[in-house]
């Protein structure tokens, strides 16, 4: 008997073909068993969504003809099916982002698995490691009161949880001890870690590896080779590896003994994928919890406000949010929480770069032997390079954007759509040969302060080490982790990056850190820019003064130094105080005030085009569409506008807000909307639209 497989396999985007494909088997095969299948004229990878006989129709189908399907090329039975649950959360994922079933579930695969035939995998499943136990290792720290507090309340109770933890006072070994006693009850159980950037794995990974034995943990992230990615995958998946270690693409991997999720500075942004399916890691992970009974756990010193209102008690008729909230306010042992310093720039000549006050502080720490960090969130040398006689301005050719001047390799780059050149000898414009850069980046800033401290000596007699860690510094294999390393041992005198260093580093040494130019988050147009502002500034403060034994023995106090021109601002005053509750209560009433996440759900419709009018017209013609479409009535739809980057790689982008108070209303909408858009792209008002895309809650607009 023959049977009819559907299967969920990489269709194009907006392709329209529909979730699964049917295929014809000569015997049954599992839901969720990898199978390779003709597309066209290739042969590709794709997962068993269901089977039934062939002779089997459903309902709707009785009427059509029968199609003779295309047969299955080859089942991958060496590997055990994708479990129901992970079929679950794909299809959740799929249905709520937007997005085909196929497109998600063959992207939560390694892409090296695409292209092994049954005796290829056969044999590296030969080489796979035996299911590793793992056994803590004695001899960890003693836990806080607030530790042990965090992880009892974690044990008796269901969840999920947000433990609100100061930087410094011990999240990543509460994770640890959670991981350990889920261990110790269940040996063969997995535990998920989630991180949100790649250069946080090593580190926690070393500390994990230390604490439950290499053979137990693996990971998983986009800076792995297709190798090693299809290795810990198999491990996982196989229950070799009994904790896994990752970046977003991690909340996909499939671990079917899973049993803890933890994801470690859940506020991120780096959590919402940008390109294709725009998925929330984060939020996935919650649902996966829910779905598979495993326990789930939120961190953060600065948790996303959407966490924070999910996470409050109950008072009065409200009944408080899903969440439970673990409390960790203190530092480990005696180190106090820096000083928050604020220097009116307002009150400084003009054109500082650093305040005197604070070069002093930074000063007398190098002649100390002390560490200090300059926190800027702009790389490259200067923003923009500028003819001071005709006004020309390095713009992209490409991009609504200037390309910026990298001094080190004489280019102007351009950060959004990577286009090159070298600095021209004069003015392209005018002639005039005195282009000079605006503005200051990473790159000027290190050479300013080499040239500011180039007679200040270290403790030894040596000259002062400047260092710069940002994407452009850490290109090279390994350039990254030498550059860390010489910063934990103590060559590094001062430290300048970007958000790269501020978040989740364990540097010992460091006593003063200092945010250069932090206000232009204050008043931008995005609505989340200040909690992304108020969170960064807080990681950031958080590097300084972690080690309390050291700051004894120094006899000094860890200081966090902030540079801005309006230091009346509320952000600067609970900073000051490190008083996230009370900056949260203030933006909470703000966004209750104005109907806005998370007391409203949003989801961006996207068109990419040859013109902005063909952007535009594309997007208000899908918004008049959705007139009459189920939940209508509750959505309100807002006319299209240029994105705020509005032209990359010669590609004009727009785009619509959509908008309600029931996420259930919005979601039906988004549903009903799909046909329509499909439709519309092959109409007049779909002339010249490159691509569109549904971006569900949104994390800029």
């Amino acid at each position: 008997m023959n049977w009819r497989l559907e299967v969920a396999v990489q269709t194009p985007a907006h392709s329209a073909l529909g979730d699964v494909l049917s295929y014809a088997s000569p015997q049954p095969v599992a839901p969720g068993a990898l199978v390779r299948v003709p597309l066209g004229r290739r042969e590709v990878l794709g997962v068993v969504w269901s089977g039934q006989p062939a002779g089997v129709q459903d309902d709707e189908d009785e009427a059509a003809a029968p199609v003779e399907l295309k047969p299955i090329a080859a089942v991958l039975d060496a590997l055990p099916p994708l479990s129901a649950g992970w079929r679950d959360l794909v299809a959740f994922a799929a249905r709520y982002y937007q997005r085909s079933l196929g497109e998600i579930a063959l992207a939560a695969l390694p892409p090296q698995l695409r292209d092994l035939s049954t005796v290829q995998l056969a044999r590296r499943l030969k080489r796979q490691a035996a299911p590793a136990a793992a056994a803590a290792s004695p001899g960890g720290p003693a836990l806080t009161p607030e530790q042990a507090q965090a992880l009892a309340r974690f044990d008796a109770e269901s969840g999920p949880f947000l433990l609100f933890g100061s930087t410094g006072s011990g999240k990543t070994e509460v994770y640890l001890q959670a991981v350990a006693a889920l261990l110790e009850r269940e040996p063969e159980a997995q535990a998920l870690v989630m991180v949100p950037e790649i250069n946080l794995t090593p580190q926690l990974e070393a500390r994990f590896k230390d604490r439950f034995g290499s053979g137990a943990v693996v990971s998983l992230h986009s800076g792995m080779t297709n190798p090693q990615r299809l290795a810990s995958w198999l491990a996982a998946h196989g229950g070799a590896a009994r904790i896994v270690l990752g970046t977003r693409m991690a909340v996909f991997a499939s671990m079917p003994a899973l049993k803890l999720i933890v994801v470690d500075e859940e506020h991120d942004p780096s959590y919402k994928q940008q390109e294709g399916a725009r998925y929330s890691a984060r939020d996935l992970a919650v649902w996966r919890g829910r779905r598979e009974g495993a326990k789930v756990m939120l961190g953060s010193a600065t948790p996303s406000l959407e966490s924070w209102h999910q996470s409050r008690p109950a008072a009065g008729e409200d009944g408080g949010g899903r969440y439970l909230r673990l409390a960790m306010p203190s530092r480990i042992g005696t180190a106090a929480l820096p000083t928050v310093r604020l220097v009116d720039m307002g009150l400084q000549p003009p054109r500082t770069v650093l305040s005197a006050a604070l070069l002093d502080a930074i000063g007398q720490r190098v002649a100390r032997g002390e560490q200090s960090m300059v926190f800027l969130n702009r790389r490259g040398y200067a923003p923009v390079l500028a003819c001071g006689d005709c006004d020309w301005k390095s713009e992209c050719p490409h991009c609504s954007a200037f390309r910026v001047f990298h001094k080190i390799d004489r280019t102007l780059r351009c950060h959004h759509c990577g286009f090159t050149e070298r600095v021209p000898r004069a003015c392209p414009a005018c002639g005039n040969p005195d282009i000079a850069p605006v503005g200051r980046g990473t790159e000027r800033l290190e050479e300013h302060l080499g040239e500011l401290f180039a007679g200040v000596k270290r403790p030894d007699g040596s000259p002062v080490r400047i260092a710069r860690i940002d994407a452009d510094s850490t290109r090279r294999q390994g350039a990254l982790e030498s550059q860390l390393a010489a910063v934990h041992a103590g060559e590094v005198d001062v430290l300048v990056g970007t958000q790269m260093i501020a978040k989740g580093h364990d540097f010992r040494r460091i006593t003063l850190v200092a945010a250069a130019n932090p206000d232009g988050a204050l008043f931008s147009s995005d609505f989340r820019a200040p909690e992304r502002l108020f969170g960064l500034l807080m990681q950031s403060a958080g590097r300084a003064g972690r080690d309390a034994a050291y700051l004894l023995a120094q006899g000094t106090t860890a200081e966090m130094w902030i540079q801005t021109h309006h230091p009346q601002h509320a952000l600067f005053a609970a900073l000051r105080r490190h008083d996230y509750p009370a900056f949260a209560q203030r933006e909470l009433e703000e966004r209750s005030a104005a109907g806005m996440p998370p007391f409203a759900f949003q989801a961006l419709l996207r068109a990419d085009a040859r013109t902005q009018e063909a952007a535009q017209g594309f997007l208000n013609a899908a918004g008049a569409a959705a007139e009459g479409l189920e939940g209508a009535q509750q959505v309100t739809r807002y006319s299209a506008v240029p994105h705020a980057m509005q032209r990359v790689a010669n590609v004009e982008r727009a785009q619509l807000l959509v908008e309600s108070a029931s996420r259930a209303a919005l979601q039906r909408l988004l549903a009903a909307w799909q046909p329509l858009l499909h439709g519309l792209r092959k109409q007049p008002e779909g002339k010249g639209v490159i691509r569109w895309l549904v971006d569900v809650d949104p994390h800029s607009i």
